[in-house]
Formats: C-alpha cells, sequence, structure tokens
C-alpha cells in the first residue's frame, strides 16, 4: 500500500474545523519559514501551541518540549522536524490520541505517515499548511 493526501476538499474541511496547532519544531527565531506559517497561521484564527525543548515561549504562547507535555489534546500536530523524526512523533499521536497530522513541505516519512493512516490518524504530507489555508480556505484568509 502507498501513502496518498486526502483529497482537496478534505484538506479543506480539515483545515476549518482544526482550531489548536501545536508546531513541533517551530523556531523562535522569525527568518525560519516554522516561525512564518506559524505566524501567519495565528494571524487567521488558529492558536499555535510551540512545542519545542529549553524554550520559554512563541508568539506569545508558552512552549512545551515535548507533545506529552502539552496540557490538552490539540486538533493537529503540524511538524517542522527532519523525517527521521516522524516516527516517534507518530508514536505520540497515537499514544496521546491526536487524530490529526501535518507534515510540512520536504517532511516525508512514507512508512510512518501510512503506520499513522493505519492508526487512524489523518494525515497530510509534504504540504505547506500555510498555502493550503490561502488557497482553500477563503473565509479564514
Amino acid at each position: 500500500m502507498s501513502f496518498s493526501n486526502p483529497p482537496l476538499p478534505d484538506i479543506r474541511r480539515l483545515l476549518e474545523e482544526v482550531h489548536t496547532i501545536a508546531v513541533v519544531g517551530l523556531s523562535p527565531d522569525s527568518s525560519r519559514p516554522s516561525f512564518r506559517v506559524a505566524q501567519a497561521l495565528q494571524g487567521f484564527g488558529y492558536r499555535i501551541i510551540p512545542v519545542r525543548p529549553m524554550v520559554g515561549s512563541i508568539l506569545g504562547e508558552q512552549a512545551y518540549a515535548d507533545l506529552e507535555s502539552l496540557p490538552f489534546t490539540p486538533d493537529i500536530v503540524d511538524v517542522f522536524r527532519a523525517p527521521e523524526h516522524v516516527p516517534e512523533i507518530v508514536e505520540s499521536c497515537i499514544r496521546l490520541n491526536i487524530r490529526r497530522l501535518w507534515l510540512q513541505d520536504g517532511v516525508v516519512h512514507h512508512a510512518a505517515a501510512l503506520y499513522a493512516q493505519q492508526a487512524g490518524i489523518t494525515v497530510v504530507m509534504d504540504r505547506c499548511m500555510f498555502r493550503d489555508c490561502v488557497q482553500l480556505c477563503t473565509e479564514r484568509t
């Protein structure tokens, strides 16, 4: 079996349904893509939850060392980490019953994405959440 992203109408629906986004690998450096994407998503009304060790806060939100440290379950996890970290993130999502996972542009791990899908997680891989929000969600932009 090979991985494929959900159809565009399903991606649009997902983006319309979520409110809290845990951004794994969110950089405090404003020149980094993770910061710029998260800031733009925050501007669209999403609550951004930074997941990055050894950082107090980013974009005005308290940062957490890992997904297990979050005090609540986010609607979706958005990943800005190298592909070799994806299997561990998928395992955390399964343990925490997080039902949606987004792997940003260039974050590709087919085996982990398939494993997550088989565990009942909706997975979007190798796409930019910001760009898809701009293109698909007219009421947010």
